[in-house]
């Protein structure tokens, strides 16, 4: 008769714990794009890791970031231009998101924390713009 130990089976359970809190917590992922809505700067997304069994679930109306440089004192606005099939970088914000974008400090409607839903494109992997 083998003896159970207590001292692994708690160890086994707290990582077991420790994993799944970890699978709902985002941080980045890169992605492919489905879809581009150019005047709302949104996109739908695909994550391109497989984390489990099942293939991810796309991700909508993700907002992709602008850039307002100046150079040679001229100052100039880029708005981004994805196209279907460009792999792209998506990070995950602390917190949610759609309040802040108004451009006042607000509070956030709900907890959620690194959430999928609070997603933003940061860049254009280069592979998407060798060709």
């Amino acid at each position: 008769m083998s003896k159970v130990d207590p001292a692994a089976s708690l160890a086994k359970l707290l990582t077991s714990l420790i994993e799944q809190a970890m699978s709902n917590i985002h941080c980045g992922t890169p992605c492919k794009v489905v879809k581009f809505d150019e005047a709302a700067c949104t996109a739908d997304v695909q994550p391109l890791l497989r984390t489990s069994t099942d293939d991810p679930a796309m991700i909508l109306n993700v907002q992709a970031l602008g850039h307002r440089y100046k150079v040679d004192g001229v100052e100039k606005e880029y708005k981004p231009s994805l196209r279907p099939g460009d792999v792209v970088m998506v990070q995950f914000a602390d917190n949610e998101i759609r309040n802040a974008l108004t451009g006042s400090v607000a509070k956030p409607d709900t907890s959620r924390s690194h959430d999928r839903n609070d997603a933003v494109i940061v860049g254009v992997f280069g592979c998407s713009l060798l060709g």
